[in-house]
C-alpha cells in the first residue's frame, strides 16, 4: 500500500504519463517487483491489445521503481536515468499485463556501487511481461539500460 502511494505521488507530480496508465505494484520484495497495467480504453489501441506505449511505461515504472527505492533508502543524492531500451513484443496482450523484473539485489549492489565510487555505473535490467489471466506465456520481453550517477551536494 505504501510502495503504491509513493507510485502514485511520484506518477502525479513527477511523471503525469505514468499515472495516465495507472499501474499498481502487486508484489514488492528486496529482490523483485511486480507491476500490473490494466488493459483498459487508456492502454488500448485499435486491436484491442495494450499499446507499446503503456508497455513501455510498465517496463520503466517496473526496472525504475526498485532503484527509486534503494536510493531513498541510502538518502544519498543519486540520478537515475534509462540510457537504452530494447522491446522484443511477443504476442499481443490482450489483457490486464504484469511486468517482471527479478534483479532487486543487483541494483542494490549498483546504487552502493555508485555511491562509493562517485562514478556513473549502469545496469542491464530484464523485465518480462505476462498476462496471466490467459496464459503464463511472456507476451514481451525488455531490455533497459539503468544508468546511475551520485550528484555532488
Amino acid at each position: 500500500t505504501r510502495a503504491n502511494f509513493y507510485l502514485k505521488l511520484f506518477s502525479i507530480t513527477k511523471i503525469p504519463l505514468i499515472w495516465f496508465c495507472r499501474p499498481k505494484i502487486i508484489n514488492i520484495s528486496n529482490s523483485s517487483i511486480e507491476v500490473k497495467i490494466n488493459l483498459t480504453r487508456r492502454t488500448k489501441n485499435h486491436l484491442n491489445s495494450m499499446y507499446f506505449g503503456a508497455l513501455s511505461v510498465g517496463a520503466d515504472i517496473t526496472g525504475g521503481f526498485l532503484a527509486m527505492m534503494r536510493i531513498k533508502e541510502s538518502k544519498e543524492n543519486v540520478s537515475l536515468i534509462f540510457k537504452d531500451f530494447k522491446a522484443d513484443f511477443l504476442k499481443r496482450p490482450l489483457g490486464d499485463v504484469h511486468f517482471i523484473c527479478k534483479q532487486g539485489d543487483d541494483i542494490s549492489k549498483l546504487v552502493n556501487k555508485t555511491i562509493e565510487s562517485n562514478q556513473r555505473q549502469n545496469l542491464l535490467l530484464l523485465i518480462e511481461a505476462k498476462v496471466p489471466s490467459i496464459s503464463d506465456e511472456i507476451v514481451a520481453k525488455f531490455e533497459l539500460m539503468l544508468s546511475l550517477k551520485k550528484n555532488e551536494q
